[in-house]
C-alpha cells in the first residue's frame, strides 16, 4: 500500500487565484439573491394591486351599485306619487336624500383609499399634520409635531403616499396603543426620504409579534423598495424609520 504524500499548504499563488475565483463567483451569489429578492417584490406588488382592485370592485358592485340604482328607482316611485300623495313622494324624496349622502360618503372613502385627498390639498407635510391632530384629539390631546428638515423635493406618488400610511399608522398606534403623551414625525431627505416617528410611550414590549399595523408599514415600504424598522426610543417609548426611495415623477 503506498502512502499519500503529505497535504501542503497552499502557496501564495494558489491563494491569489483562489481569490480571483471568489470574487466573480461571490458577485454572481450576491446578484442572484438580489434577483430573487426583486422577484418575490415584484410578486407581492402584483398580489397587493390585484387584491386592492377585487375589493375596489366588489365595494362598487355590492355596495355603490345597488344603491345608486335603489335611488334611480325611488325618484321614479317619488315621481309617479306626486300628483295623487304628495306627502308620500316628499317623505320618499327625504329618504333618498339619506341614501344619496351615505353613497357619497362610501365615494369618498373609497377615493381615500387610493390616495389621502389631503395629500394633493396640503401637501406631504401638511396632510400628515392634520391626521396627526385628529387622532392626537382622539387620544385626550396627545401632544404631536411634524417637523420637516429642509425642503421637500417633489415626490412620486408611490413614494408619498408609503410616506404617508407609515407616518399616520405610526402615530396612531403611539395614540391608541402605546399611550404615549407626545409624539413626533420627522420628514427630512438625504438621497433618501426619511420618515421618523418616535413617541415616550409604553413602547413594544419583547418578544410581541408584530400586528397588523406593523406589518403594512413594513410592507408599504418594501413595495416601493424602502425599508421600515421598528424598535425602542431613545430614553423610552417607540421609534418608526422609514427610508424610503425618492426618485422623481
Amino acid at each position: 500500500m503506498i502512502e499519500g504524500r503529505d497535504r501542503q499548504p497552499p502557496s501564495a499563488r494558489d491563494l491569489a487565484l483562489l481569490a480571483d475565483l471568489a470574487r466573480p463567483a461571490g458577485a454572481a451569489v450576491h446578484a442572484a439573491g438580489l434577483a430573487d429578492a426583486l422577484r418575490v417584490s415584484q410578486r407581492r406588488l402584483v398580489q397587493a394591486r390585484e387584491e386592492e382592485r377585487r375589493r375596489l370592485r366588489r365595494d362598487l358592485h355590492d355596495g355603490l351599485g345597488p344603491t345608486l340604482a335603489g335611488v334611480a328607482l325611488g325618484l321614479d316611485a317619488a315621481a309617479g306619487a306626486l300628483g295623487t300623495d304628495p306627502d308620500r313622494a316628499r317623505a320618499m324624496l327625504a329618504e333618498l336624500k339619506a341614501e344619496t349622502t351615505r353613497a357619497v360618503d362610501d365615494i369618498r372613502r373609497l377615493v381615500y383609499d387610493l390616495r389621502p385627498p389631503a395629500l394633493d390639498e396640503l401637501g406631504l407635510p401638511g396632510a400628515v399634520r392634520q391626521q396627526a391632530e385628529r387622532l392626537a384629539l382622539g387620544n385626550h390631546g396627545m401632544e404631536v409635531r411634524v417637523d420637516v428638515a429642509g425642503t421637500l423635493p417633489r415626490l412620486d406618488a408611490a413614494t408619498e403616499v408609503a410616506a404617508y400610511r407609515i407616518a399616520v399608522e405610526a402615530v396612531a398606534n403611539a395614540a391608541r396603543h402605546a399611550h404615549a403623551r407626545r409624539c413626533r414625525v420627522l420628514l427630512a431627505t438625504d438621497g433618501l426620504l426619511r420618515v421618523e416617528v418616535t413617541d415616550d410611550g409604553d413602547g413594544i414590549p419583547a418578544g410581541t409579534r408584530p400586528g397588523v399595523g406593523l406589518t403594512a408599514m413594513r410592507e408599504r415600504a418594501s413595495e416601493i423598495g424602502g425599508e421600515c424598522t421598528v424598535g425602542p426610543a431613545d430614553p423610552a417609548g417607540t421609534r418608526v424609520l422609514a427610508l424610503l426611495p425618492m426618485d422623481r415623477p
